[in-house]
């Protein structure tokens, strides 16, 4: 008996996987759009793809070791997420493109449309502004955050933020020093403008990466300490949590659809509350959150009724801490934010844990929540009062210099002297010509045991003009940002011995010391 095979398929020619690439890609970034009417402006999304897909395949592969392709699908789905409409999509994929050089920004203009070449354009002006600044001190960066939000699109920004938390990601390739430069100038203007507009998610995440290449060793106790309290429990408290909303008949009578977001607190947050707010490690009570998102039924009177409703079932599940819970939906915060906060313990199975805070609001409490007001009304209901412009943006910078107060000292450095500067660049510059040349670097790096290689490598990242020597003004800058990093190692040592501190005395039961031999070991290597 012979068995009846299913044909070979015939291997798909370049065109046909294509297409598949176009389609595929098309899919999912307007099904992540769901609070959008991305179908307004899908089409300049369709034209964006099949424009971009080709040129973007045959480019060479990125520094980072990725593809093209491969860095602009993953700012898109950035974009997506965050509820950006078509148009700033499109200029993310296109940011790729034209940054790679395989499309001018005049053929942008020609073949997509000049509001969207627009928009590029000042995405690209907000990403050579930084480099206007020698030195990220908190004077430099909060004029350089002011600007920004009082001169740029939001949109913009929020593509650039998009951008920056994509690099953040990928950002293992590059030589300590630079990852460590970087991660300052996100720290400084780049996480408190995400603040700022509203993204809080893009404000979090580029908190805790600069956190992480910034003071690693902080990082590694605050991350052991976490582990520590349990936090991968918390996909089973949030599949626990979503079934028992979905079986309650009452509930299921006001929504459409429940969905449940978890999230543990953040490295950066944890060691500013146990450093900076002198909080104890008992005090941290909100290092888990699920966030309840409904969507009433159009017949619902009041879509506030769904969120009590909701509240009263977790009820029977968690036991509440009253005195820890809030009431925004009654009582909104000044900036119209709506939510009902609980805080309910989930100790069981013979461990105790941390009180976990949970949020119940509506989708349309949670757009509000998640765009920030200024932002909402930026892209949502399209400004047409200049003097709401003007109020939005003030609310943003205040958002913007609030989220700075929250950063202050965790990279500030103290002042050094010019006398010091000037000396050593006198002892490079031999022929006192008034410059370092690439043969006097050469010869002080031989001089160290270095090679030639590393002179020209230095060279090259300094010489800011490309003249092939250093000026007094470069070499001061390379001093100032030299501080800069020797003063985050002794800021990382301090606070390596202050969370070292509090967290061994923190917990009788020996639970910091389950990720001891794990940590000590990492700590060794770095």
């Amino acid at each position: 008996m012979s068995l009846s095979l299913p044909p070979t398929p015939t291997p798909m020619a370049d065109g046909g996987k294509m297409v598949v690439e176009l389609v595929g890609t098309f899919n999912e970034l307007t099904e992540r759009m769901k609070n959008n009417n991305h179908h307004v402006l899908s089409p300049l999304l369709f034209k964006t793809l099949k424009l971009c897909l080709p040129i973007l395949q045959s480019l060479p592969l990125a520094p980072d070791g990725r593809s093209p392709l491969s860095r602009a699908l993953s700012v898109a789905l950035l974009l997506a997420d965050l509820q950006m409409d078509a148009q700033v999509i499109s200029a993310g994929i296109l940011r790729e493109v034209v940054e790679g050089g395989g499309i001018s920004m005049f053929q942008v203009k020609d073949r997509i449309g000049m509001s969207t070449a627009h928009l590029l354009h000042e995405c690209f002006r907000v990403t050579n502004i930084a480099s206007k600044v020698d030195n990220f001190d908190d004077e430099s960066a909060s004029a350089l955050r002011k600007f920004c939000l009082t001169y740029y699109d939001v949109r913009a920004l929020i593509l650039h933020l998009a951008v920056k938390l994509d690099m953040m990601r990928h950002l293992e390739y590059l030589p300590r020093y630079q990852q460590q430069m970087v991660s300052l100038e996100v720290m400084k203007i780049d996480a408190p403008l995400a603040h700022a507009v509203g993204t809080n998610s893009l404000s979090l995440e580029l908190e805790d990466l600069s956190f992480q290449y910034l003071f690693p060793y902080s990082y590694l106790y605050v991350n052991t300490w976490l582990r520590s309290h349990d936090t991968g429990i918390i996909h089973d408290l949030k599949e626990q949590l979503l079934l028992l909303l979905n079986s309650d008949p009452v509930l299921a009578q006001m929504v459409d659809e429940i969905s449940v977001e978890g999230r543990c607190k953040s490295h950066y947050s944890t060691m500013k509350k146990l450093l900076r707010d002198g909080r104890t490690p008992e005090e941290v009570n909100d290092i888990l959150g699920l966030r309840v998102v409904l969507k009433p039924c159009s017949k619902l009177e009041s879509s506030e009724e769904a969120c009590y409703r909701a509240r009263s079932v977790i009820q029977t599940l968690w036991k509440e801490v009253p005195s820890r819970s809030k009431d925004y939906i009654s009582r909104p915060k000044a900036n119209g934010y709506k939510s009902l906060h609980m805080a309910v313990d989930v100790s069981g199975g013979g461990r105790t844990r941390p009180l976990m805070e949970i949020q119940i609001r509506t989708e349309g409490m949670n757009l509000l929540a998640s765009d920030g007001t200024a932002s909402h009304a930026f892209y949502k209901g399209g400004l047409t009062s200049a003097d709401e412009a003007k109020r939005l943006k003030t609310i943003m910078i205040a958002a913007a210099e609030y989220a700075a107060l929250r950063l202050k000292d965790a990279t500030s450095t103290g002042p050094k002297g010019d006398d010091s500067r000037a000396r050593i660049f006198g002892l490079l510059d031999k022929n006192g010509d008034g410059k370092i040349s690439i043969e006097e670097l050469t010869e002080v790096m031989i001089e160290l045991g270095a090679q030639g290689d590393d002179a020209r490598e230095m060279m090259q990242l300094l010489d800011a003009n490309s003249d092939g020597s250093l000026s007094s003004n470069e070499f001061d800058i390379f001093q100032k940002q030299v501080e800069v990093m020797r003063g985050l190692e002794d800021r990382d040592d301090e606070y390596k011995k202050l969370l070292n501190e509090k967290l061994e005395g923190a917990d009788g039961s020996g639970l910091i010391q389950v990720y001891r031999k794990e940590l000590e070991d990492r700590l060794s290597v770095s």
